[in-house]
């Protein structure tokens, strides 16, 4: 998606304040483009009784946009009325799923599922009732699979992936996937590019994880893929952590805090507001986010 703009990046943090922090001028620019401030939402029942603490969290943090987890359990007026009084504080809510297993062809039931209640979902809403967008977290290189027949598994998350944009985008809905940073160290079983790139070229956005509690850490990890977003025109987010980590303390903010995590965010805007693809942040995830933000009261 090739974008004309005059880019304006409004969600760099410092010391908890929103702050606006530049203007990116191009020379086909025709309109102001707000950065983003995501967060993903996995435990969908809270919506039914706490949608009014969510949304005011959400709102103080500058959140604009909610990747809230598709979960059939949960009764569809509570999804109406939770993404009325979400639009209302002008935040998107995009449908959220993804598991490792849906990138290989025996799970395809399980995409069909979600575009299905996805579709049903959006024909029985109101217009201020829809999700604006549909969000992906398949993560194939956790499964052992992975390790043994690597091409395979590949080819089939290829599959699924066209499947999924295919999808989307009959429902009018930009769909975006979460990314890891290394995913440009492979490439493709025809080695034709990275599959980062492909990924990249298929959706409309991407949101790179680059999980690290140090700005220049973080921007470094994120550099090759927001080159690849830049070039195929796309939007990238960057992505950070606050759960508590087993993989060691500088994957995450959970030993450092929010108002340190605002700081260094606010650093990585300095640094990745050159890429044309850079469209701001996403806080993995709500509830760890909020926990940390309230322990550091």
């Amino acid at each position: 998606m090739k974008k004309q703009y005059v880019r304006l990046l409004a969600l760099c943090l410092a010391g908890g304040l929103l702050l606006l922090s530049s203007l990116s001028l191009h020379p086909d620019a025709a309109e102001a483009k707000p950065s983003q401030k995501a967060t993903w939402f996995w435990d969908t029942p809270q919506i039914k009784d706490s949608a009014d603490d969510i949304l005011s969290f959400a709102g103080s943090q500058g959140v604009n946009v909610l990747y809230l987890q598709m979960n059939r359990d949960v009764r569809p007026e509570y999804y109406r009325s939770f993404i009325r009084q979400a639009g209302v504080q002008g935040i998107e809510v995009h449908v959220l799923g993804g598991a490792p297993n849906w990138a290989l062809e025996s799970e395809r039931h399980r995409l069909e599922t979600f575009i299905q209640w996805t579709a049903e979902y959006q024909a029985s809403a109101a217009p201020n009732e829809r999700f604006t967008g549909i969000h992906v977290d398949i993560e194939p290189h956790v499964l052992a699979e992975w390790k043994t027949n690597q091409s395979s598994v590949v080819k089939q998350w290829q599959a699924s992936v066209r499947y999924l944009v295919d999808e989307a985008h009959k429902l009018n809905l930009p769909i975006g996937s979460d990314m890891t940073f290394w995913l440009h160290t492979y490439q493709l079983p025809d080695q034709s590019m990275s599959i980062s790139r492909w990924m990249i070229k298929q959706f409309d956005q991407v949101v790179i994880m680059a999980y690290r509690d140090q700005a220049d850490n973080i921007y470094n990890l994120a550099a090759t893929e927001l080159k690849e977003a830049d070039e195929l025109g796309k939007e990238a987010l960057i992505a950070v952590e606050t759960k508590s980590s087993n993989e060691g303390a500088y994957i995450t903010f959970f030993e450092e805090g929010t108002s340190y995590m605002e700081e260094q965010l606010s650093k990585v805007c300095t640094k990745a507001e050159k890429h044309p693809s850079f469209s701001g942040f996403a806080i993995h995830d709500y509830r760890y986010w909020k926990e940390l933000h309230d322990s550091d009261r």
